[in-house]
């Protein structure tokens, strides 16, 4: 069973009281100057910086990036605190209460076996809970939980999801892999016909079928794109470094020749070892 650190509580506790102490008069000017629009990009960034010690395997890092992140609702409950809105602890109670609400098979009498009868008793409790409170209306379309300004690729695949949850479905993956020939043919088509609005329009076709292909796959698009991002940034540094110690530039350097060192990087990121920066 796990343990709560006995500490956790205090040292919550201390950031709460760190972050009013900043806003209140005689504070710090920036913190006091900043509102919810100009806070809430700094959550996306730091989500984001959790993301890549996670994925470098960095533990150092991903607890001190964490503690960053612990300040991003700590800094909008506050705010919203001096507005008469809400506070921290409105938040941990909303928090609590919905893990409890939600895992009545551990917390209640119910039954899940799997993770899969789990995810489908979480879907019908929230969706009992928006019902509710009339968050679900006739007229309305179940993607319009599905927040748009999430980024395109993660919208994608959750809209794919929800669509996936009420039958709209392939029945296999050979469907996808149809699906996605067909893009790439449309795609084709569109750039022989010079319609730029057309080849856009395909480009997302593909993209968004990608998006279902790994869904089947069981695989996070947006997280395996980001460790191919990985990969290309460790092995294009490769070849800039051999071009370096060459005393030339890649800009002056023969595409085959640059295609040899990005086969030689290739080769080297395949032995990383597992679970690095660099997947093979």
């Amino acid at each position: 069973m796990s343990v709560t650190p006995p500490d956790a509580g205090q040292e919550f506790l201390r950031l709460v009281e760190i972050m009013a102490r900043l806003r209140a008069p005689g504070g710090c000017p920036w913190d006091r100057k900043q509102t919810f629009d100009t806070i809430k990009s700094y959550l996306l960034e730091e989500t984001y910086e959790v993301m890549d010690a996670i994925d470098g395997r960095d533990w150092p890092e991903l607890m001190d990036e964490l503690g960053d992140i612990l300040l991003q609702p700590v800094f909008f409950a506050q705010m919203a605190s001096e507005e008469g809105l809400f506070n921290i602890v409105d938040s941990l109670q909303a928090i609590n209460q919905k893990l409890v609400r939600r895992h009545p098979h551990v917390f209640g009498d119910a039954i899940a076996s799997t993770a899969d009868d789990v995810k489908r008793r979480w879907d019908e409790i929230k969706r009992q809970e928006k019902i509710e409170k009339g968050v679900e209306n006739p007229g309305t379309s179940v993607l319009d939980g599905v927040p748009r300004s999430l980024p395109a690729l993660v919208e994608a695949l959750k809209i794919s999801k929800k669509a996936a949850g009420l039958g709209f479905e392939w029945p296999d993956i050979g469907g996808v892999l149809d699906k996605l020939q067909e893009e790439f043919r449309e795609l084709a088509e569109a750039r022989e016909m010079g319609d730029q609005a057309s080849v856009e329009y395909e480009v997302g076709d593909l993209l968004f079928t990608l998006t279902n292909l790994a869904r089947f796959l069981k695989v996070d698009p947006e997280q395996a794109l980001r460790k191919t991002n990985s990969r290309f940034r460790e092995r294009f540094r490769h070849i800039e470094e051999s071009v370096a110690d060459s005393g030339g530039s890649v800009q002056e350097t023969p595409l085959e020749r640059l295609e040899e060192l990005w086969q030689e990087a290739k080769r080297r990121s395949a032995h990383a070892p597992a679970g690095g920066q660099v997947n093979g």
